[in-house]
């Protein structure tokens, strides 16, 4: 998994009742793009640092935005 600076990281439910966790990438702690991540999750609006696992994808910040 590659991020940069302003991607989105989106964690998939794993669960019927659990809703998609979204968050902005404020800071790439690996290298080349690698985590963790420091993220601003969009809703509860906090920081957190996080090694995404296999429910979780980037998407780049243009697709973010839209067209």
């Amino acid at each position: 998994m590659q991020a940069h600076i302003g991607d989105r990281l989106v964690i998939m439910s794993r669960h019927l009742d659990e809703s998609v966790h979204e968050g902005e990438i404020l800071e790439v702690c690996g290298a080349n793009g690698t985590p963790p991540y420091r993220v601003h999750w969009l809703d509860d609006e906090h920081d957190g640092l996080i090694y995404p696992g296999p429910d979780a994808r980037v998407i780049p910040r243009k697709e973010a935005s839209g067209p």
